[in-house]
């Protein structure tokens, strides 16, 4: 099914220096094609503080099951431990959301010899997750499949 929203947003202000320095060493740290990937990182941890800032403002008891919910999706990816708090998931960072990226995964597991090495494995189609063929080097890992990854024989 094809999606009919951005999954990023650019910077507001794109040409300030240091913002596009920062850029540039992620970019070249993690192996990202261009800075659209980056972009994405930074909409998706965007939107995950937004939600756990609106959770401040509800009453209690909506309160925790939203935070649970919240928690569940987040520990499930490996981002917080279970026993993480409100301000765990407020001090995230774009890096945090990279690490979890498969193409990061597979390369800090040495099955890769480098981070762009990492990437053409899995465009080639050759890194299995469980069962499934993974295509894309921005696929988020989940924290019960990071021992499931492989190469396909």
């Amino acid at each position: 099914m094809r999606r009919f929203r951005k999954t990023w947003e650019p910077p507001r202000h794109p040409w300030r220096k240091e913002v596009l320095a920062a850029e540039i060493e992620l970019v070249g740290k993690y192996g990202l094609r261009n800075k659209r990937e980056l972009w994405k990182a930074k909409t998706l941890l965007r939107k995950i503080r937004s939600r756990a800032r609106k959770l401040l403002a509800l009453p209690p008891l909506e309160r925790m099951k939203e935070e649970e919910d919240l928690k569940r999706k987040l520990v499930a990816y490996g981002l917080i431990n279970e026993n993480a708090t409100i301000d765990d998931i407020l001090s995230l960072t774009v890096e945090d959301i990279l690490k979890r990226r498969l193409q990061t995964i597979i390369y800090e597991q040495k099955i890769a010899k480098s981070i762009y090495h990492a990437r053409q494995l899995i465009t080639h189609r050759k890194v299995i997750v469980g069962n499934n063929v993974i295509a894309s080097p921005g696929y988020l890992v989940k924290k019960h499949e990071e021992n499931q990854i492989r190469l396909k024989e």
